[in-house]
């Protein structure tokens, strides 16, 4: 449906300006997760929506809490900014504590489920943590959250210092479309709105907007497509059991992995060397593990088959 409704959108319209204010996708989104349209933002993708929330709300005299272990662009807005920042460690098992950001810093970020780990709050915990945190805007960023998380949306009824971010840019299969929104009070809405105004009134063009409304309606090829990412993890995660690694309980669709007897570093070129690329991080944390995109069953195939031929290898004395 969605590359129909782009397809349509391709024009003699195009010659138009887009509504500046997106307001049938507004509507659409709202429809679907239950709020009004005045609670609902959209933006070029995820990316640009935390850029506008970074500059709208989180900038404040405390500074920004995140973990240390998380999206990378969080301490890059932060750095362009000028907006004072902490990191808040993850625990030993890699996850995110919410008691250790209740009496400390301003604002808070948090991706869930997290980045690279995969691992997700309830919630009861995120709602834990913006109660305990009212008087503070506090920021979900749900990227991955249909993948196995429960999302956040139903607690801005009741949290008005809360803003929960998504994108269709995963688990509605359109990365290529570029768009994201945010959900939260209408006095964050606002001020999302007034800082993009400031600058770019016609974020999405006709066919973005259009696309993003096809997906959003077009429920049985998410739910379908979500299942299939969800099934594929466990057979990726089974595998990757059967060789020995460790698997952090993702609710993401990628697992994040380390094996006991090679670093991340030289699984990723191992795999690289068989044309199968995973990702690398070199934080001291992370060093040791991959992150595995889930794709499809023939993929994945080939990355088992690729890991099996390097584990199998001798090592060189």
């Amino acid at each position: 449906m969605a590359i129909e409704a782009v397809r349509s959108a391709a024009a003699d319209t195009l010659r138009l300006y887009p509504d500046p204010q997106s307001t049938r996708l507004r509507e659409a989104l709202a429809k679907y997760h239950g709020v009004a349209p005045e609670q609902v933002f959209v933006g070029n993708g995820s990316d640009e929506v935390l850029a506008h929330a970074f500059a709208a709300l989180l900038k404040q005299p405390r500074p920004v809490l995140f973990p240390d272990v998380t999206y990378s662009f969080y301490p890059v807005y932060c750095r362009l900014l000028g907006i004072d920042h902490e990191t808040v460690p993850l625990d030993a098992e890699m996850r995110i504590r919410v008691a250790d950001y209740r009496s400390r810093g301003g604002s808070i970020i948090i991706a869930n489920p997290n980045a690279p780990t995969g691992i997700a709050l309830s919630r009861v915990e995120i709602e834990r943590l913006v109660s305990e945190r009212a008087d503070a805007p506090v920021v979900i960023d749900e990227a991955y959250v249909d993948f196995g998380a429960d999302t956040s949306i139903p607690l801005i009824r009741n949290h008005p210092n809360l803003l929960v971010v998504q994108t269709l840019s995963k688990s509605r299969s359109l990365a290529g479309l570029r768009v994201g929104y945010a959900i939260g009070d209408q006095a964050l809405i606002e001020a999302l709105t007034r800082v993009k105004d400031s600058f770019n009134s016609y974020p999405l063009g006709r066919p973005a907007q259009a696309g993003a409304i096809a997906a959003i309606q077009d429920e049985a090829y998410f739910q379908q497509t979500r299942s299939t990412i969800i099934g594929n993890r466990a057979r990726l995660t089974a595998a990757l059991l059967r060789f020995g690694f460790d698997v952090l309980p993702s609710s993401a669709n990628f697992v994040f992995a380390r094996h006991p007897s090679h670093t991340g570093q030289a699984l990723s070129a191992a795999l690289r060397e068989r044309a199968v690329l995973v990702r690398h991080f070199s934080g001291s944390r992370v060093s040791d593990f991959i992150r595995i995109t889930i794709g499809s069953e023939a993929g994945l195939d080939r990355l088992t088959d690729a890991l099996a031929e390097f584990l199998a290898t001798p090592s060189p004395m």
